[in-house]
């Protein structure tokens, strides 16, 4: 698959009570953002620093995001199962997320460099 490091910035997964109002910050974020609402929690993933925590309930930062290139059809299969195989056997932990057109990874900092080299080892490609 062709795999694309989506920035340099630090990224923070941070959980919100489920009633939490979107923060008025999070509108004016022009990198990668997510915001998810469930049942039981509000989701975001955002640049660390980029938003208002007051009302965290907890917050993990030192991420970054790898982009599966172009759009992936809703038919395919083992999508994600391709990369987070070969990082599962090395250790590596992941947070998946997935939008309409693609899947994205967010893997620790700590774990970049050696991340990188388990999915080119696999074939993968990075722009």
């Amino acid at each position: 698959m062709q795999l694309k490091l989506l920035d340099t910035l630090n990224y923070a997964i941070i959980k919100f009570p489920a009633d939490t109002p979107i923060p008025t910050s999070f509108h004016k974020i022009k990198a990668f953002k997510s915001l998810t609402y469930t049942h039981d929690e509000c989701s975001v993933i955002v640049p660390s620093g980029s938003l208002e925590t007051d009302f965290a309930l907890s917050i993990d930062e030192g991420w970054f995001i790898i982009q599966i290139v172009g759009e992936l059809d809703f038919s395919l299969v083992g999508i994600l199962t391709q990369l987070a195989n070969p990082l599962a056997d090395n250790q590596i932990s992941i947070f998946a997320l997935s939008t309409y057109n693609t899947d994205y990874l967010l893997i620790k900092n700590k774990d970049k460099v050696k991340a990188i080299q388990v999915l080119s080892d696999c074939g993968h490609t990075f722009q």
